[in-house]
């Protein structure tokens, strides 16, 4: 039994941030090790039955997750570091973490998915009344203590049993400190500078303002994983021992069961100086895949460090982020190939693994046009990578990955440009005409052809020049009901002449046109239409979302109103084509409220970032509601379901990546 924690007589700032970087780098190494277990786990046609398959499946998704969890710890650590004035840490140490860095009892290092790394996990993840062994092969390389019993000015570290011991203790200094100081002295960080729901979609990331809700971020890593109570049924502890129990039953029912592909136990990219529980991966085509997954996990690294140098709200603060959280899915694409390579002729029968290689330098880079110019070529370094190696490995998730990391540099490219350009919000704005037309001309109100303009259909009247897209058009037939005398159903030839109704009659059917098929331009002095004053988006029974916004669409305005496919089918993605009806698509229009809580600004500017074989990722003021006008949730950011199978709708719960879903 490790000794307990030895508290100095008086915690101190200098002392707190020394706590919160070694708890920052616990949850950041829990993670990876996570990540590396997780992409070690076969599919189906890789060894398993089908019913196997769909277990170890379910295990890898409930792994991922614990991984996700681990994010949001390390972002909670991150924003009370924030808040007390000091930078959030991201470096960490290697694998396997060196003797002194971590307590004696707590051995952190990279292994596949096996049944004694499943025990460490557990027990690593224990409550601290339990007797849970560690897993074999995890024993600690020697028993010591750390830190001194002498107070000494400059910081020490601790020693603890369970991490639940831990955060336990930074909690009661963390709580003395302030009460000496006072809790504006203590908390005296800049709020704008940390993370909150506006930026990123993580379960307990809030912004840190005084001790309750810096205590509070603590309780919850407690409760949700570390040292979370036996009776916590969805606690990392508990989510584990369910798995282990499968693993018996279905390893007694087929004693060949093998869930995982053997990757390598702390696998490296060089001749290691210290071989020892270090694998050499000296296959190049292997090195070269773990190679792009390191580089591109520190890239992460980096994007969320600079997100915490600018001050939010801020659309380049929640953009960076999501860059980040996006380019995690190439990694954990690019992590299950490498577990599926051989390691090299020097390790034969072992197979490779991502390292996570850690920079020397994870510092946040100062935020401006130094930054963005780094962040676009180094994704564009990656992608030109990435490329080269889809031309020698055709797998699905090498191709996936760089078809990902392409799509990310150009949208990078894109947005910073806009944004250095025009740091106000953009207005949406629709096509413009061809050619200046006379005010008096009505070349269609008598059956002239209208003019086409970019698959826009341009149809000149007295007062406006309506417009139609017949691409976003979904039928829902407001136009041929509220105005059958100037929308025409059925007819030969023209069949919009806006002349035979008053201009404001037809200004009305257009803003009940919810695709935006329908948009127009005044030319009688009136204004054009306007963005809402409250963002919407709302679901449809068995169809599609409704949105009404200020819409940038992949970085490009769209207007105000268009549908959108939620059931993954459309031929004309991202706008729904009807085709949620032939594939007889059931979603409820009426999905349970969630987070609800008034935002404090209602319209701006809408993001919506079509992810490739993924879900809408949404970045901006948005109130989403029911087809009845029950608010279901008021978010800043959120990943919408696209491919039609969540089991959260609307909202994204990963689905895609079981179903296959192809954008």
């Amino acid at each position: 039994m490790a000794a307990q924690p030895s508290e100095p007589v008086q915690p101190t700032r200098e002392r707190l941030f020394y706590a919160l970087c070694e708890a920052a780098e616990l949850e950041h190494t829990l993670m990876c090790t996570y990540l590396y277990a997780a992409f070690s786990l076969k599919c189906e046609g890789e060894g398993l039955s089908a019913a196997e398959a769909g277990v170890v499946s379910r295990w890898r998704r409930s792994i991922l997750d614990v991984a996700i969890d681990e994010m949001a710890h390390l972002a909670a650590v991150w924003n009370i570091t924030s808040a007390l004035g000091g930078v959030p840490y991201f470096g960490r140490d290697n694998f396997p973490l060196n003797v002194g860095r971590m307590p004696a009892g707590i051995v952190v290092k990279l292994a596949p998915f096996n049944p004694d790394t499943l025990q460490h996990f557990i027990y690593l993840e224990r409550p601290h009344d339990s007797d849970e062994p560690e897993g074999d092969g995890f024993a600690p390389e020697r028993i010591y203590s750390r830190g001194s019993m002498v107070p000494l000015l400059t910081p020490m570290p601790i020693d603890y049993d369970t991490v639940g011991t831990f955060y336990d203790t930074l909690g009661r200094n963390l709580r003395r400190f302030t009460e000496t100081i006072g809790e504006k002295a203590a908390f005296c960080g800049d709020p704008g500078l940390q993370l909150s729901p506006a930026e990123v979609d993580l379960k307990g990331v809030d912004r840190v303002i005084c001790s309750k809700t810096a205590l509070a971020a603590f309780d919850a890593i407690v409760v949700q994983g570390e040292g979370a109570p036996k009776h916590a049924t969805d606690s990392h502890f508990s989510r584990f021992c369910a798995i282990r129990q499968e693993y018996r039953a279905l390893r007694e029912a087929n004693p060949a069961f093998t869930p995982s592909f053997p990757s390598a136990h702390n696998p490296v990219l060089r001749t290691p100086p210290r071989p020892e529980g270090r694998v050499w991966i000296d296959n190049a085509q292997a090195s070269a895949v773990v190679d792009l997954a390191n580089a591109a996990y520190a890239l992460m690294l980096r994007l969320m460090a600079h997100a915490y140098s600018i001050v939010g709200p801020n659309p380049e603060k929640a953009f960076v982020v999501d860059l980040a959280i996006t380019l995690m899915q190439s990694v954990t694409l690019l992590g299950e190939r490498a577990a599926r390579m051989p390691a090299g002729p020097a390790n034969p029968g072992c197979n490779a693994g991502m390292s996570f290689t850690a920079l020397r330098d994870a510092a946040p880079l100062p935020s401006g046009m130094g930054a963005r110019r780094f962040f676009i070529e180094r994704l564009n370094e990656l992608a030109g990578v990435a490329q080269g190696l889809v031309a020698r490995d055709l797998d699905k998730r090498m191709t996936g990955a760089a078809a990902r990391i392409a799509d990310l540099a150009a949208r990078a490219e894109r947005e910073f440009a806009r944004m250095a350009a025009a740091p106000a919000p953009v207005r949406a704005t629709i096509p413009a005409a061809a050619a200046p037309v006379a005010k008096d001309a009505n070349p269609t109100a008598d059956g002239g052809q209208p003019r086409t303009v970019d698959g826009v259909e341009e149809i000149e009247a007295k007062d406006m020049t309506l417009l139609y897209e017949g691409k976003r058009c979904i039928h829902s037939r407001f136009c041929v009901t509220y105005g059958p005398k100037a929308f025409l159903a059925n007819v030969p030839g023209p069949w919009i002449l806006p002349d035979r109704m008053p201009v404001e009659d037809v200004v009305e059917i257009a803003h009940a046109c919810p695709s935006g098929a329908i948009r127009y331009r005044r030319k009688d002095g009136h204004a054009d239409e306007q963005a809402p004053p409250v963002n919407l988006l709302s679901t449809r029974e068995n169809g599609p979302y409704a949105v009404r916004a200020d819409m940038l669409l992949d970085g490009k305005p769209i207007g105000y109103r268009a549908t959108l496919c939620r059931c993954g089918a459309s031929k004309n993605k991202p706008f729904c084509d009807q085709s949620h009806k032939e594939i007889g698509f059931a979603a409820t229009g009426e999905p349970e409220s969630g987070k609800t809580d008034m935002l404090a600004v209602r319209d701006g500017e809408l993001a919506i970032d079509p992810e490739r074989d993924g879900p809408y990722k949404v970045r901006g003021n948005l109130e989403i509601i029911s087809g009845t006008g029950r608010v279901v949730a008021r978010v800043q950011t959120a990943r919408l379901c696209r491919c039609g199978h969540s089991n959260t709708k609307p909202f994204c719960d990963n689905s895609h990546l079981r179903v296959g879903f192809r954008s």
